[in-house]
């Protein structure tokens, strides 16, 4: 997932990732402020840092750590299902002058442990291999976790509509119980009534 977004100095701004338990979330950002002479985006933002929060799907708070204008932040999901994760820079500037926009590039990758550049230029190609081979085999290992969360997700929803249905179906039957308990019920009375008036 790479994006970027604005948001105001003092604004907090939060995503929600969908993930499987035991999987690795690694984020990089990168902060650009609006520049007003120059009517753009300044490459850098020194001086200003971020504040990272992740709150898993408990309400458990997995991570709240502040960065600098760029960096890396990662954790681990211990239970599957929505995570938030909020941006907030820590600007100190009072409201009425901190309008200014900044720009947050993000690029989070899941279930991806990253290369050693070191390992990767190896003098020994079958270390080199070795370590592509494992990387290989992680992704493997994510894709596999992906897939049984779907399967765990689509029998939660597939129980939810049978139960459902079956709901439907009862209220069904008792709506039609008791439409033919009020027709039976008001034949009665109108034929007790006329035999009352002797009009029948």
């Amino acid at each position: 997932l790479a994006l970027y977004f604005h948001i105001g100095e003092r604004e907090e701004k939060c995503i929600i990732e969908d993930l499987p338990s035991d999987t690795l979330v690694v984020g990089n950002y990168k902060i650009q402020r609006w520049d007003i002479q120059r009517h753009d985006f300044l490459e850098s933002a020194p001086g200003l840092g971020m504040f990272v929060t992740v709150t898993a799907p408990s309400g458990e708070i997995l991570l709240s750590k502040l960065y600098g204008p760029q960096g890396t932040f990662s954790f681990t999901s211990y239970l599957s299902g929505e995570h938030i994760i909020c941006f907030q820079s820590n600007s100190t500037r009072f409201v009425a002058i901190a309008g200014s926009k900044l720009r947050i590039h993000l690029d989070i990758r899941v279930g991806e442990h990253f290369l050693d550049d070191s390992a990767a230029h190896a003098k020994d190609k079958v270390d080199e291999v070795s370590v592509r081979l494992e990387h290989l085999i992680e992704q493997i290992h994510h894709v596999s976790k992906e897939q049984d969360y779907e399967r765990e997700r689509e029998e939660k929803f597939r129980k939810t509509s049978e139960e459902t249905n079956s709901n439907i179906l009862w209220w069904a039957i008792a709506q039609t119980l008791i439409l033919i308990s009020v027709g039976i019920w008001q034949i009665k009375s109108l034929r007790d009534f006329f035999i009352a008036k002797k009009l029948v």
